[in-house]
């Protein structure tokens, strides 16, 4: 079954600021499968924030930061979810939809956050620290999820660790969103070393460089970035707190330094923001496409499975966050 031209065509209205129509001819295809196979097989499709605009406007059901995805995942009457994210993602979804089949599109689409530890160093870390809680941020393997007393995003960090009422925690895996949040807390916060490799390319030179080019320009950014980034940024917050700052705000001109793929989809819904675009891509959202979107559906790849040991220990962790 295809979709209506007249769809179709709302759908590429939705998008036209951004998708040239010259480009329009090569997704429109894999759209109209998606939109059928997603009929057919009783699946929805969550999309994060940093997906490109012909998936995150065109195909998602559900779109959003991490918090977002996770809270939403719980809620679908769907049989199938495709996670169009990375695989940490994926499995976060499946750890709260035990009973749903998880598709990814592509194995590959990993993370640097959560190829920077695993679940041995978070046991090395309570030997290290013994009695201290582990505050786990959402972007690691459920291995390391399972190890730990508690999960975070980057929108909810603060209120996780403050809602353990004591005196330090451990924070891992992403540094500078551990120092980033230290500076909010009185909350002693011992960190890891891992980064993300989009956000730890961010400079105070690129703020002062944007800031000449563009005069008046407002910027936000990631907590991922480096704490004399955020520094120099005039909002930081989640993807969803930088989104809902431009609906709230309405700068004239403002640049996000996070993942370029977010300009795009907040530009869409901001017609009257100019948005400076300063692009670091991340190559593992880049991975997922129209194409191996409807190739998951249509062949059932790639099943995203976890051992029943693991995702029981992390489900907690993920659910714990989720209740606060």
């Amino acid at each position: 079954m295809s979709i209506s031209l007249s769809t179709a065509a709302s759908l590429y209205d939705r998008v036209r600021r951004v998708i040239p129509p010259i480009e329009w001819p090569a997704f429109s295809d894999d759209i109209d499968a998606i939109l059928a196979l997603k009929r057919e097989r009783n699946a929805v499709i969550l999309a994060h924030n940093y997906q490109t605009p012909e998936i995150f406007h065109c195909v998602a059901d559900i779109v959003g930061d991490s918090l977002a995805l996770a809270r939403k995942a719980m809620t679908v009457d769907a049989q199938v979810i495709v996670l169009a994210g990375v695989h940490f993602m994926a499995e976060t979804a499946k750890l709260l939809n035990p009973g749903k089949t998880v598709l990814i599109p592509d194995l590959g689409a990993g993370c640097s956050l959560a190829d920077s530890i695993t679940a041995a160093d978070v046991r090395l870390m309570r030997q290290r620290y013994p009695g201290v809680p582990v505050v786990t941020y959402v972007n690691t393997s459920a291995a390391v999820k399972a190890e730990s007393d508690i999960c975070c995003t980057s929108g909810n960090a603060l209120a996780i660790v403050e809602s353990l009422g004591t005196p330090r925690v451990i924070m891992l895996p992403d540094e500078y969103l551990a120092r980033n949040i230290a500076t909010q807390t009185k909350v002693e916060i011992i960190a890891w070393k891992g980064h993300c490799e989009v956000h730890e390319r961010f400079t105070p030179a690129d703020i002062r460089e944007l800031r000449e080019a563009h005069p008046g320009v407002t910027v936000l950014a990631h907590p991922e970035c480096p704490p004399e980034v955020v520094a120099e940024a005039d909002f930081a917050g989640s993807t969803a707190a930088m989104s809902d700052y431009v609906g709230r705000h309405k700068p004239a001109r403002v640049v996000l330094m996070t993942e370029c793929s977010m300009s795009d989809n907040v530009a869409i819904e901001h017609p009257e923001v100019d948005f400076v675009r300063p692009c670091n891509l991340c190559p593992h959202m880049k991975r997922i496409t129209l194409a191996n979107i409807r190739a998951a559906l249509e062949e059932n790849r790639h099943v995203v499975t976890i051992d029943p040991d693991v995702a029981d220990r992390a489900r907690r962790a993920v659910e714990r966050m989720l209740a606060v």
